[in-house]
């Protein structure tokens, strides 16, 4: 009795995905479909919106939204290239490495692990969301809060677009071509996935090389 072949589909997903753990159970929850973060993270963008705006009125839960979503930016760009990008000399820290980001650059197209995993970003977004509070005070945390997790999922899911998807209008575009630079050109340039304009302030964005250039 023969047994079904799997699908090409499936057959593509299971090559493009690595194991990354000997235990089947931290392996599985390294893999995440990309419906997850909306699932998690839209109800928590909405309640704290509806929050935020009930405490601080129309502009002032504009002006803290947007706030949040500039802190977002920032944190993206930083973590990308600070975090994800620091390769420790040591054994352990390189393994580490390879876990958070490191797997990303050696499949960029496995699409279980292009978004980041609820372990992971339910408590950083608790600890964000602690330090708005501590900082800012309870009434601008909600609407601060609002702004930086839909940045978050914003990049969350361009991130997998980008990779997944051929995007059919010019913005789209120039962000897929700017993080495949990054991932196949220069991984030392392109840190802003969503956001790119900070690698232009900083000093980070990538070039065009001189024969791309006299083609266009």
């Amino acid at each position: 009795m023969s047994s079904e072949a799997p699908s090409p589909r499936r057959t593509d997903i299971l090559r493009a995905s690595p194991r990354m753990f000997e235990s089947d159970i931290l392996d599985k929850l390294s893999r995440v479909h990309p419906s997850v973060p909306v699932i998690i993270f839209v109800p928590a963008i909405v309640a704290l919106a509806l929050f935020g705006l009930e405490r601080n009125g129309v502009p002032g839960f504009l002006g803290l939204l947007l706030g949040g979503y500039i802190v977002w930016t920032l944190t993206e760009y930083w973590l990308h290239r600070i975090v994800f990008h620091f390769e420790p000399d040591a054994k352990w820290g390189r393994r580490l490495h390879w876990i958070i980001h490191g797997v990303h650059h050696d499949h960029p197209n496995d699409p279980m692990r292009l978004v980041m995993p609820p372990s992971v970003s339910v408590p950083l977004a608790l600890l964000f969301y602690g330090l708005f509070a501590f900082t800012l005070g309870p009434d601008a945390a909600p609407a601060l809060g609002a702004g930086f997790f839909a940045g978050y999922l914003f990049y969350d899911m361009t991130h997998y677009h980008v990779h997944h998807h051929k995007p059919k209008t010019w913005a789209g575009r120039k962000l897929r071509e700017l993080h495949m630079r990054h991932h196949f050109q220069d991984h030392t340039k392109s840190y802003g996935v969503s956001a790119p304009w900070w690698d232009t302030i900083f000093g980070t964005a990538a070039k065009r090389r001189r024969k791309e250039r006299a083609a266009g």
